[in-house]
């Protein structure tokens, strides 16, 4: 096989295997990881919400307060910290309490943001 077949293969393979949303975007959301101690989440849910996070849904009454769980409250704190500031060269690491996700953690009538 010639080596130009092979690089088409190859790159065939692998857009085949990426999600891509309908517009041709990669789309990824910042959770928390669920096997860090609440403790930790606490602080650095504090921290994304006075950074950057837009964390007015997860107050009491509004959209995403429920399930009321510090790890659903992260992922909210933390998706939004990671869209708003992405571009601006922020990460999902949160002193590794938070992973990429390309599976839109939405539910109800909570949205999730996601900024291409």
């Amino acid at each position: 096989m010639s080596f130009g077949l092979i690089k088409i293969l190859v790159a065939l393979i692998f857009f085949s295997i990426v999600p891509f949303k309908s517009e041709g975007q990669y789309h990824d959301w910042c959770i928390a990881d669920e096997q860090t101690p609440d403790d930790e989440l606490v602080l650095a849910t504090k921290w994304a919400c006075e950074n950057g996070a837009d964390c007015t849904k997860i107050q009491e009454n509004q959209p995403c307060y429920h399930p009321n769980t510090v790890t659903q409250h992260a992922s909210y704190a933390f998706n939004s910290y990671y869209q708003n500031m992405k571009l601006k060269g922020a990460t999902c690491y949160f002193n590794s309490a938070a992973v990429l996700t390309a599976l839109d953690p939405s539910h109800d009538a909570c949205k999730f943001e996601v900024i291409p």
